[in-house]
């Protein structure tokens, strides 16, 4: 089994090729929001340094989302379009999730937060279970007041993690001693855990139908808001 990870919801972009034993090749371009539109070619190198051709693959997995709407638009369209190509299954995954996976083994109530513009963050919170984490909320897209309104009212130790955490750090930080900004290490979602969390899903025939998958995208996009305002105006 080589399975293609790809990974583009923020500004951090990841490929990774991997199979039952590890990985076996994996990128990491933070150009900024650009960075996405360089997948394909990141696909390509990943398969020259690993000495595989394209066909090799047998699966592919992508993340998605929530995150930065055109990063999530050209990560998803391109790992389908090379599922469909190469008639292999696709698995997708939430890019909140990858990150929280990557802090599994802290015994605190996790919080995922990842910068959505806007002065906004994507969030949901998580609990660690034996082998991964546990989703315990539905994303939300708030602002950072938010935020700190609900992790004051948890009366338990939390853990902060993602790139969001960092850029609104002033603010989070006034939810009190309880909570603790993580290392920026784990700021962003990770093609290598997206691969990791794809093989025992595809292991088990858990694929998702292609024309079904779609990026999570919370809330509604700038063109969309712009032509609400338009009709209403009208």
């Amino acid at each position: 089994m080589l399975v293609l990870g790809i990974e583009t919801s923020t500004p951090q972009t990841s490929v990774a090729l991997g199979s039952e034993t590890g990985v076996v090749a994996a990128s990491l371009l933070a150009t900024g929001p650009a960075s996405h539109e360089l997948v394909v070619s990141e696909v390509a190198r990943a398969l020259d340094r690993a000495g595989m051709p394209r066909s090799a693959l047998t699966a592919v997995s992508v993340g998605l989302g929530p995150g930065l709407f055109t990063g999530m638009r050209v990560g998803v369209a391109a790992a389908k379009a090379m599922a469909q190509g190469l008639g292999v299954p696709i698995v997708g995954f939430a890019s909140l999730d990858l990150i929280a996976f990557s802090v599994r083994y802290c015994r605190r109530l996790i919080c995922v937060a990842v910068d959505g513009k806007r002065k906004e963050l994507f969030f949901a919170f998580y609990r660690p279970v034996p082998g991964g984490v546990t989703r315990t909320t539905e994303f939300e897209a708030a602002g950072p007041g938010r935020l700190v309104a609900e992790l004051i009212a948890r009366l338990e130790d939390i853990l902060l993690v993602g790139n969001g955490t960092l850029v609104y750090r002033r603010e989070l930080e006034e939810a009190g001693k309880h909570v603790e900004i993580a290392s920026a290490a784990f700021g962003f979602p990770s093609a290598t855990t997206l691969v990791e969390l794809a093989i025992p899903r595809l292991q088990r025939e858990d694929f998702d139908r292609l024309y079904d998958l779609r990026p999570n995208y919370v809330r509604k996009s700038d063109a969309e808001i712009a032509w609400d305002s338009r009709r209403r105006a009208d």
